[in-house]
Formats: C-alpha cells, sequence, structure tokens
C-alpha cells in the first residue's frame, strides 16, 4: 500500500519584532530618564583626619537657641528675624574682627535657623564658621 505521508509543518515563532520592540522600549526609556544629579546647594564635605587645631584665645560665638533665637558672645540676644540678626552681626563684625566665628545651635534648633545664621554671617563676609558639635559622651568637641 502507497500511503502519502502528510506534509509536517515546520511552525517558527519569530522573535525578530519582539526584539524590535524591547530594544525601543529600552531606547525611550534611556532618552526619557533624567541622569542628572539634582542638587539645591553645591556642598564640599569636610575631610577629617583625627586631628584639632589650637582653638582659639577669645572666639566670636553666636548661639541658636531651641526656639530660634540668636545670642552673641553670651551678652546679646536677638529676636528671630532675619534682620534684627542681619544689623547685630554686622555691628558686632565691625566692632571685632575675628578670625572665625563659632557657632553653638541647639539640637533642636531649627534647621532654618542655622541657615538664617549661615546666610548673615556669608553675607557680612565671614567664611571661617565653625560648627559646635558635642560627642557621643555628652561632653562638647573642642
Amino acid at each position: 500500500m502507497n500511503f502519502i505521508k502528510a506534509r509536517q509543518l515546520h511552525v517558527e515563532i519569530n522573535l525578530t519584532p519582539l526584539i524590535d520592540v524591547v530594544f525601543l522600549l529600552l531606547i525611550f526609556f534611556m532618552i526619557s530618564t533624567s541622569f542628572t544629579l539634582e542638587t539645591q546647594i553645591e556642598v564640599t564635605l569636610p575631610s577629617a583626619d583625627g586631628t584639632q587645631g589650637a582653638p582659639q584665645e577669645d572666639p566670636f560665638v553666636v548661639w541658636v537657641s531651641a526656639e530660634g533665637q540668636y545670642a552673641i558672645n553670651n551678652s546679646t540676644v536677638i529676636g528671630t528675624s532675619f534682620l534684627a540678626l542681619d544689623a547685630a552681626i554686622s555691628a558686632a563684625l565691625r566692632a571685632e574682627t575675628p578670625s572665625e566665628v563659632v557657632v553653638w545651635a541647639d539640637a533642636e534648633a531649627s534647621h532654618q535657623s542655622v541657615i538664617t545664621l549661615l546666610e548673615v554671617l556669608k553675607k557680612s563676609g565671614q567664611a571661617n564658621v565653625q560648627l559646635k558639635t558635642q560627642s557621643r559622651q555628652g561632653t562638647p568637641n573642642p
């Protein structure tokens, strides 16, 4: 008997269109994604090598309280406004020309209070500013 063999169809899945779509999606997401690091201010982080400079004999100190009030050299209490702080800092810096300003900010003081003080110091031309911290044991760092 002569049986006719059925033709076998070679079925293939064509992956070329799928690969094209994947590459197009990849290109779309690469173009639409922003790779730039956006920051509000430029920050140069200080390096610490474990050594500390000699403390200044009579430093110019500004305190920031938890309520946002300012005090200069432990005597003048200033309100919380930018203009009052600017006038007081300018007058105090004209009276004495310190090589550095030491800022003692309360741990509960708002960031805005400290930033306002730093803006006033920058505006008055004071570039050398130290922010005092406290060690884990509770003693102030020199």
